[in-house]
């Protein structure tokens, strides 16, 4: 199926939903701000965008990870962290899928309007990181896979108990690679030194200062292979996205960013098969009748340095072995072949956890768009996002890709 007939196929959920507007808050430690602050800012900033006003959205999909553990709002927490913004009296949902919230988010406000039953609805991700107790911190990360087996984890991959499992689990499956594929630790700084880059161009990213490979390679070692500029940084943020039909997009003269599919899975656990990124890309190219090599811009989830190159792969930018020939050639960057994190991703854009999803959405539709400055790939017309959340098994617990067009 080529793009023109997707575009002509007006009765399913690839032609019929549009982005109308997105807003995002700078994402950083802001101590003073709470999730409502936080999820006021990206709601207006979208509403703005979109050229709605509030009275007009009929749906909310609202996605948090850590405000349960972290700040003690177990439930209804989009209720309370809207309703100041005038959306209480419709239909608000909370979503919850780990790192994976807010692109899981997105693809219920998706649904919602491709099923008819809304015309106009709205994704925010909103996440509060900077609490005081590193602990509530610690724990709210690890909830993240299977409780029950983060001891086991921490002794297979000889973990340490005061910091996050994650960034052990990173680290073993970098050194797989690098065993496998002929990776090196420079490939992982390159991959760092493009997204600095990139972060230094958005002035909402949490670290806006270049760095070389030099300096990337000599900073602090976290977890062999990794120092810490490899791996993503904790936050706050949020980011809130608009999405329409296409007929309500029309009327109201809005020239629309198309969804051409949204797909989520979850991965195999223990069992064999290509991991929950690789099939839930397959499902999004055969749904939007889009090619890996029609892509020009795309959102994955570096949650570290090493995780981006393996994603260059499970997406298929290039064949298996092949993700070290990317990033030492360019291909990735901002006006690369296939521009990939141009925010900056996760390791300088930042990662208040469900905040994600739509923040990459954001940068998608900045691209779409031609208002990304200078980071701005040059003719993207078809963009993709790639968000991973949590772990379970031998591979991450959720992934949602989405993909774009103009």
């Amino acid at each position: 199926m080529t793009i023109k007939s997707i575009y002509e196929n007006k009765g399913s959920l690839v032609v019929d939903v549009v982005v109308a507007g997105v807003g995002m808050t700078p994402f950083g430690v802001f101590p003073e701000k709470t999730a409502s602050d936080l999820a006021r800012q990206a709601v207006g900033d979208a509403l703005v965008d979109s050229g709605c006003v509030v009275d007009e959205i009929e749906f909310v999909a609202y996605a948090n990870a850590a405000e349960g553990s972290m700040g003690g709002q177990h439930s209804i927490r989009g209720e309370v962290a809207l309703r100041d913004t005038g959306l209480l009296g419709r239909a608000i949902v909370n979503v919850e899928n780990a790192c994976a919230s807010g692109s899981t988010a997105f693809r219920v406000a998706c649904l919602e309007v491709a099923s008819g039953a809304r015309e106009v609805a709205l994704a925010v991700g909103v996440e509060k990181m900077s609490y005081p107790d590193k602990g509530a911190m610690l724990a709210t990360l690890n909830a993240g896979t299977a409780i029950g087996d983060v001891p086991s984890l921490i002794e297979r991959l000889g973990a340490r108990e005061d910091r996050s499992i994650f960034m052990d689990i990173y680290a073993d499956a970098a050194r797989k690679r690098m065993a496998r594929n002929g990776l090196t630790p420079e490939d992982f700084a390159k991959v760092v030194e493009k997204s600095r880059w990139a972060g230094s161009l958005n002035p909402r990213a949490q670290f806006r200062q270049p760095v070389t490979v030099d300096e990337v390679l000599s900073a602090r070692k976290v977890v062999d292979p990794l120092t810490l500029p490899m791996c993503s940084p904790m936050g706050d943020g949020a980011a809130a996205v608009v999405v329409m039909s296409a007929e309500a997009a029309r009327r109201r003269g809005i020239g629309p960013v198309f969804v051409r599919a949204v797909e989520i899975t979850t991965g195999l656990g223990d069992q064999a098969g290509p991991v929950a990124a690789d099939r839930a890309a397959r499902a999004a190219y055969e749904k939007s009748g889009v090619d890996p090599g029609d892509v020009h811009v795309a959102e994955v989830h570096d949650a570290t340095a090493t995780a981006e190159l393996g994603l260059y792969e499970d997406l298929g930018f290039c064949a298996p072995g092949d993700a070290a020939a990317l990033i030492r050639a360019g291909h990735t960057s901002v006006n690369g072949r296939i521009a990939v994190n141009s925010g900056g991703g996760l390791l300088s854009r930042g990662h208040p956890i469900a905040a994600t999803g739509c923040a990459q959405i954001v940068e998608l539709v900045d691209q779409l768009r031609g208002r990304a400055g200078r980071r701005q790939r040059e003719g993207a017309t078809v963009a993709l996002a790639e968000n991973g959340g949590g772990w379970l098994g031998d591979d991450a617990a959720v992934a949602v890709v989405s993909i774009l067009s103009t």
